[in-house]
């Protein structure tokens, strides 16, 4: 007999849980401070403030992941987080998977800071890289997914084009969701799992992951990301 997945079966013992209950948490210290001293504290100090960022405050390229400036705007993103988190994670593996969202994050505030003098907060920019990983994941393995593989990357494709169009909306920062798909497409493209067709000793065809020069990687996107930021600073 079938059942639907609860709320805790679906995200139980992930790092998709942790990162719902960190961003909650952050939340909820900003609307303390908001209440405390008139002032969103955590915003004021950990935003995509580009004037700030060019007086070197550098990690602001990455904590605005944590911030959310409305309750509907965390409940949109956890909401997000919770349908597509947990199955990607159990692809990735919990750390691989902190990575993706940290590099998807990362790379979207970087194209904010280029490309917008808004001022930018949200995950969105991680969960779109999330999106993009999962875009990559089905078309690098889709001998294995079989007919199932275009109907599902089709899927992908129309949110990710649907959510972009929904970015036109004044007060979104869809710079920040396309900087989000670039990160989440290079780390899931070169680090993510993709698996083959081989033969063991007895002649049976086994499906085995190949390895991935994870460090490697991380290694090549960190100075990716550092120029990206030093044209920032030009342009600005």
């Amino acid at each position: 007999m079938f059942r639907s997945q609860s709320f805790l079966d679906r995200v139980r013992k992930t790092t998709t849980l942790y990162l719902i209950i960190l961003n909650i948490g952050f939340y909820f210290l900003q609307n303390i401070t908001q209440f405390l001293y008139s002032t969103d504290i955590l915003l004021v100090y950990g935003a995509k403030i580009n004037a700030f960022i060019l007086s070197g405050q550098l990690w602001r390229l990455i904590t605005p992941i944590f911030l959310h400036g409305s309750l509907v705007h965390i409940g949109f993103n956890m909401y997000a987080l919770y349908s597509i988190g947990p199955s990607l994670e159990r692809r990735y593996g919990k750390q691989p998977f902190l990575l993706l969202y940290f590099f998807g994050g990362l790379f979207g505030n970087i194209f904010s800071f280029i490309f917008s003098a808004n001022i930018s907060l949200g995950s969105s920019t991680a969960i779109f890289g999330l999106i993009a990983a999962q875009a990559v994941y089905i078309y690098k393995n889709r001998l294995l997914l079989g007919s199932a593989a275009n109907g599902l990357l089709r899927n992908v494709l129309v949110m990710i084009a649907i959510n972009l169009m929904l970015g036109l909306s004044p007060g979104i920062d869809n710079w920040g969701h396309m900087g989000g798909l670039v990160g989440g497409f290079l780390f899931a493209w070169f680090a993510g799992p993709s698996y083959g067709i081989s033969e063991n000793v007895f002649g049976e065809n086994i499906i085995v992951r190949e390895n991935k020069r994870e460090a490697l990687v991380i290694g090549g996107l960190l100075i990716l990301a550092a120029a990206l930021t030093f044209l920032g600073f030009l342009v600005r």
